[in-house]
């Protein structure tokens, strides 16, 4: 910790606030709130070391802090939110809900349409939703159009165009879709009518729609227009049975909103029920990412935010799996242990669980190809894996005597090699032939930066060498808090023996197996890779040397030889006026005796 960051730190209030971390250049790299700004924020330099590998890298990485104090608790987590969604620091969590759901949308207008739409204009129409199931939004809008003849066209009725009569009926009106308000059929009067009880079926009050029309019902019945009658208990018909389809909880319970969360690993689900009138009248889920050492209920809280933003929720009432630290002002939460609230999160749970498989289901099913997918699957049998090793990387070292190690990963991904994602090292910490130790040094910045970039990381690492630079491999895995997280192995050249971590009994898989045959092809592509880049490292060292051997040639002059000539023979064949004009004439009279004297040993050896 540096000491800028001790003294922000030990200037901190112990009040509620939203605090960002910032990188040297200036970008938050992460947003927090918190009810004590000072003991939350020192909290993360205390267990930076025993942290995760994530935590430990954005602590490395926080040049300053800022703060903003609020007055409330609440206040704070609606700020961390509407900072989260606006900067997208790197470190904070993931919520994968990008999609642009449709609305049901009341246009403002004389005679208002109610169409569908995925556009939100501010011109004062209602908008209802978002619905997140197509299916759902679909038998919502055949509802109204059956229960209330609506307008389909776009014609601009206002009073004075339908009294002068230049308007004519549609095919809507003829086939009983629509009263035609264009010509004069339907007041407006009556057509708002229809558009209250639309807006609050919309609203899922459908008791108050039924009870209104059960009124007219019997009133036009006294008046013996049975006619209208009919119509009416037709409709109220139509108006139960579409309600008996949706799910009904009980009763009791009104405008209630219903969370739960579901972890495996990195990844959590989020479910949503909307509850009005003792039924369930939305449905959503949401999938997030841990940013770094966030808990199920950090981020249970934050979900229920946006969640709630998005569908413009004002429930009092919020029932949730675990209890949030930090709570809406005004909403009461409760987790249930008993009675219709407890049965309605064991639903919402039971949502969670299904959305979770179906996740998991949606990614296995990536793998359209079935031999890729046998081949994988025997693969995380062979190899006694928890998981379908879909993205593989393969390690290998390279050195001659000594000079110039390097190193080669190369990924695959569904067994087949990506050449895009092929990466050199060159070794930095390692002098001499010290394979472990660069087999150590390797694995950790690779794994080290991917983390820190939050990029997703290998289910199997394959390690070209034997016991030695597997046990190497696997420290820096633990230095990483990631040898519970992925896979290695290491494979021996000269009888193609498997190696795990801590077992000395090796593995030996038949010849003919498809488990071998993808780790020999990794192997292969990792030691034609290092062994290119090495030798491509080790000409230009040749070149290198060979031209700073020639006295009064220094770096600067060889970078501009290089600058024009790709290689040691175009300048030895390059006239002295073309030389000169590059390095001047010294130095070109220089080479040129250098090379001259070359020539004239080599004769004289003959």
């Amino acid at each position: 910790m540096t000491s800028a960051i001790e003294n922000t730190i030990m200037g901190l209030p112990n009040k509620p606030g939203v605090y960002r971390f910032l990188d040297k250049s200036g970008e938050v790299i992460y947003v927090g709130k918190a009810k004590e700004l000072k003991k939350r924020v020192s909290s993360y330099f205390n267990k930076s070391n025993s942290g995760s590998a994530k935590l430990r890298v954005l602590v490395s990485k926080i040049h300053s802090i800022s703060f903003v104090l609020v007055d409330s608790e609440n206040d704070a987590l609606l700020l961390e939110n509407n900072l989260i969604k606006n900067l997208k620091p790197r470190y904070n969590i993931l919520l994968k809900d990008d999609k642009t759901y449709p609305w049901v949308c009341i246009k403002k207008e004389p005679f208002p349409r109610v169409f569908k739409t995925r556009r939100l204009l501010n011109d004062g129409s209602q908008y209802f939703g978002p619905f997140t199931s197509g299916f759902y939004l679909k038998s919502m809008l055949d509802l109204i159009r059956h229960l209330f003849p609506l307008r389909t066209c776009t014609l601009n009725l206002t009073e004075e165009s339908i009294k002068a009569k230049k308007l004519k009926a549609c095919l809507e009106y003829q086939i009983g879709n629509c009263l035609a308000p264009c010509i004069g059929n339907q007041t407006e009067r009556d057509y708002e009518g229809n558009i209250n009880s639309i807006v609050s079926i919309l609203k899922g009050e459908n008791t108050g729609v039924i009870r209104e029309m059960s009124t007219a019902m019997l009133l036009h019945a006294r008046k013996l227009e049975f006619e209208q009658a009919e119509t009416l208990k037709r409709k109220i018909e139509l108006l139960k049975s579409y309600q008996s389809k949706t799910t009904i909880v009980s009763p009791k319970l009104d405008n209630i909103d219903v969370f739960s969360v579901q972890s495996e690993g990195e990844l959590l689900f989020v479910n949503y029920l909307k509850v009005k009138n003792g039924s369930i009248v939305q449905v959503h889920n949401l999938e997030a990412r841990r940013g770094i050492d966030e808990a199920d209920h950090e981020i249970l809280g934050m979900a229920i935010v946006n969640i709630r933003q998005r569908f413009e929720s004002n429930a009092k009432e919020i029932v949730v799996s675990h209890n949030p630290d930090f709570k809406l002002s005004g909403c009461k939460y409760f987790v249930p242990t008993r009675g219709d609230k407890l049965k309605l999160l064991d639903l919402s749970i039971r949502n969670c669980r299904e959305f979770m498989l179906e996740v998991q289901t949606q990614k296995n099913n990536q793998l359209s190809s079935s031999p890729v997918q046998r081949i994988l699957a025997t693969m995380k049998k062979d190899l006694r894996m928890n998981s379908l090793p879909i993205h593989i990387e393969c390690f290998d070292n390279s050195n001659l005597q000594g000079t110039d190690p390097v190193a080669a990963c190369v990924v695959f991904k569904n067994a087949k090699p990506q050449k895009k994602e092929y990466r050199h090292y060159n070794v930095k910490t390692v002098e001499g032939a010290d394979d472990f130790a660069t087999m150590s040094e390797i694995v950790y910045r690779r794994y080290s930066r991917l983390i820190e970039e939050m990029q997703p990381i290998p289910q199997l690492i394959i390690i070209d060498g034997g016991k030695g630079q597997l046990s190497a491999a696997y420290h820096s895995l633990q230095k990483l808090n990631l040898q519970n997280v992925i896979s290695i192995i290491g494979i021996a050249k000269k009888l193609e023996e498997i190696y795990f971590p801590g077992d000395p009994t090796p593995l030996h898989l038949d010849k003919r197996s498809e488990t071998l045959k993808v780790i020999q092809h990794a192997r292969n592509e990792a030691h034609r890779f290092g062994i290119t880049f090495h030798r491509a490292k080790r000409s230009k060292s040749i070149i290198k040397s060979q031209l700073l051997e020639i006295k009064g040639i220094g770096e600067k002059t060889r970078i501009k030889l290089f600058q024009h000539y790709n290689s040691i023979e175009e300048i030895k064949r390059a006239s002295l006026h073309d030389i000169e004009n590059i390095i001047g004439r010294v130095a070109a009279k220089r080479i040129e005796q250098y090379y001259e004297q070359c020539n004239q040993s080599k004769l004289s050896d003959r």
